[in-house]
């Protein structure tokens, strides 16, 4: 991620999430020049944190680099739970998988929610960080069934989780299943100073850098920047999609998906937990502390990247649905997020498929990424040590045997966007008219997909819709006034640059010839 999108301050609240609003900002320095170091780990989200922590607690030199500025991504814009309990999931998973990789699967998160605890007691982190029961309930008497053998399946698996009539939320519901012991916390907080102690003793964390290509050798591993070349023995792709995939194991295998979020402020006080229902539409609550009275956190709205055109809509239509449950006083703060859907429902965590001794990959946490992003970390600093991790086998990116075939026609069509379009001029000034001014929209002239932001002085910024990661064709994000690519979740800001990987090129410019 390079630079936050202009937002719609038309909605309700302040266009920021919580955590990035109340704490400080990170001033690392971009690498300047060629370096050497053990591991070279990419992303600055709660995965590469931890991971990049971990190896250097483990003597490791370590450097992590983020395009932009550290935990600005998706854990920056979390809902920050710490929880094993990640909906209905645990039936499913010993459906899929067998009774011996799920609980691999919970011992992990489970591990990770401990990891987290512990880390906050060792190094005293202020981060808000509270044990509180999480529940997903039911809405229906059908879901309740479903709640009842996701239960059954938990306890099959070592969880203590047990079923309750009683859910403290406003409004009907038919039971839940519980889990005692999770947690909440101020995830900015924690990573931050988790990531003040990398720096020093041959390990560093580069901001404003760039990572555009990876190059995997005999002895190592050279990972090729906008600023210079980290040359290490293995790499670590910690940036959601991953920004090397070939041959191609992980474009078909990885759904991206943008969900909202408020925080408001009721008038009564919240219950003991952190809570979200068994089905869709989901919606999932928290609270959070603040210095002026705890603010409700409440997300949903759930829709694949790109693929809808008023997204503005989805946080008036979860506003409506925070005021259908409780009184809200304010709404304080709206932002969004975008996380990994995988094939399975199970992350990516280990080598990079497709026979790579030297390069790991952690994504596709499927909105769960507070416990299972710290499980990440201890895996793959295991795996890289070279030591054996009880965990992950379940998590291993080879588990689908065969690979998509890497299509050939992509580096064509990227190849062959940009350049010039001859257009009809009364036709194209018809086009850009209907664009109110700060919207965006792909229109079709002469032939050919424009993607036009008109600015608010009615200022126009033709641009190529081709995502230059794949190829496919990008969609106006009204909300964010941002690109947004529907098949790999590449952003791009409204003038073109990249905002959000695994795109590492901006949209070209589309010069438009009138006549």
């Amino acid at each position: 991620m390079e630079e936050a999108p202009e937002r719609d301050e038309s909605l309700p609240g302040r266009a920021e999430s919580y955590w990035m609003a109340t704490s400080p900002e990170t001033g690392f320095p971009p690498l300047d020049g060629d370096g050497r170091v053990d591991v070279t780990v990419i992303g600055g989200g709660i995965a590469g944190i931890t991971t990049a922590f971990l190896l250097k607690k483990a003597r490791l030199t370590v450097a992590l680099i983020d395009a932009y500025r550290i935990v600005t991504g998706a854990t920056g814009h979390t809902t920050a739970k710490v929880t094993v309990l990640h909906r209905l999931i645990y039936a499913d998973l010993i459906d899929r998988f067998g009774g011996r990789l799920a609980r691999q699967y919970a011992a992990a998160n489970r591990a990770g929610v401990e990891t987290v605890a512990s880390l906050v007691r060792e190094y005293d982190i202020p981060c808000s960080f509270e044990r509180k029961p999480a529940y997903t309930y039911a809405e229906s008497e059908e879901e309740r069934e479903k709640v009842m053998a996701e239960v059954d399946a938990a306890r099959h698996l070592g969880l203590p989780a047990a079923f309750t009539e009683d859910v403290p939320l406003p409004g009907e519901s038919h039971g839940a299943v519980v889990l005692e012991g999770q947690a909440q916390f101020h995830p900015r907080n924690y990573l931050l100073l988790l990531a003040g102690h990398l720096p020093g003793e041959g390990s560093y964390v580069f901001e404003m850098t760039r990572a555009v290509g990876i190059e995997e050798r005999a002895d190592g591993v050279a990972v090729k920047t906008d600023r210079g070349t980290l040359h290490s023995g293995h790499a670590v792709l910690a940036t959601h999609y991953p920004i090397y995939d070939r041959p191609g194991a992980y474009y078909a295998r990885m759904q991206p998906s943008r969900s909202y979020a408020l925080g408001v402020r009721i008038d009564e006080p919240f219950p003991n937990g952190i809570f979200i229902n068994a089905s869709d539409p989901v919606h999932s609550w928290r609270s959070q502390p603040a210095a002026d009275g705890d603010l409700v956190i409440v997300t949903g709205a759930a829709h694949g990247t790109g693929q809808v055109t008023d997204t503005r809509a989805h946080y008036r239509d979860l506003e409506a649905y925070a005021r259908s449950v409780y009184p809200v006083r304010s709404v304080d703060y709206h932002w969004s997020a975008q996380d990994y859907i995988t094939a399975d429902r199970v992350p990516y965590i280990g080598r990079l498929a497709g026979g790579h001794d030297r390069i790991y990959v952690a994504t596709g946490f499927c909105k769960w990424g507070m416990a299972a992003g710290t499980a990440a970390g201890m895996i793959l600093t295991d795996l890289i040590r070279g030591r054996e991790n009880p965990w992950a086998e379940v998590f291993d990116p080879s588990r689908f045997r065969e690979q998509p075939e890497f299509p050939d026609r992509v580096q064509k069509k990227i190849e062959a966007a940009g350049g010039a379009i001859e257009v009809d001029a009364a036709g194209f000034d018809r086009e850009v008219a209907a664009i109110p001014p700060g919207e965006g929209k792909v229109v079709e002239v002469g032939g050919q997909r424009v993607a036009v932001f008109r600015d608010d002085r009615g200022g126009v910024r033709p641009l190529d819709p081709t995502c230059m990661h794949m190829g496919c064709t990008v969609a106006w994000n009204n909300a964010e006034k941002s690109w947004d690519c529907p098949c790999h979740g590449s952003r791009y800001a409204a003038d073109g640059r990249v905002i959000e990987s695994p795109t590492v090129r901006n949209l070209r410019r589309k010069e438009v010839v009138r006549r």
